[in-house]
């Protein structure tokens, strides 16, 4: 039986079947009580990034605490702002303006499609052209108003919303950027 970190785990194991073995790792290192050694066959699955050495061989340096929750609580403050900004008060109205009608239109054709095929199936039956009748036409006319809709959507949010989402989106990662000091 092997661990996630390749070392044998047959043979009892824990603290006291390996203190005095070194396994071809070398010898133990120092430990605190309480504390699990990196070659411990019971330690199997290290959170990513945590403890694990980097590509050159050291341990990864680890961000203090204190500075990682300023930084968040920065970067909280740099949505906040862009949030209550007027240009992304812009976008969601031109999204909600465009949205909300669409929805509403097409559940509503939708909702009528099905309530007039299970309450007038005389209307629904009524042949158009050969075999084709008013319920396919109908069915049909759902995929393509979906198509259209779709295609409205695409062609909506490319001419009024894509450019001034994309200014907000550069503007945020710049003002983040600076809070981090330059790191990104």
């Amino acid at each position: 039986m092997h661990s996630s970190n390749g070392r044998s785990g047959v043979g009892g194991g824990g603290p006291e079947s390996t203190a005095g073995q070194s396994g071809g790792y070398g010898p133990p290192p120092a430990e605190k009580p309480g504390s699990v050694r990196y070659d411990d066959p019971w330690y199997d699955a290290l959170a990513s990034g945590w403890g694990e050495p980097s590509e050159a061989g050291g341990p990864v340096p680890v961000v203090p605490p204190a500075r990682q929750e300023h930084e968040q609580r920065a970067a909280v403050d740099v949505y906040l702002e862009v949030q209550r900004s007027a240009a992304f008060r812009e976008v969601r109205s031109r999204y909600r303006r465009f949205v909300v009608p669409a929805v509403a239109g097409f559940f509503a054709w939708y909702v009528g499609y099905v309530v007039t095929a299970t309450t007038a199936p005389g209307l629904m039956g009524r042949p158009v052209a050969g075999a084709v009748n008013v319920a396919m036409l109908a069915g049909l006319g759902q995929f393509l108003t979906t198509f259209l809709l779709t295609w409205a959507y695409v062609r909506h949010a490319r001419l009024r919303r894509d450019r001034a989402a994309l200014e907000l989106r550069w503007d945020t990662q710049e003002l983040t950027r600076g809070v981090r000091g330059g790191a990104s």
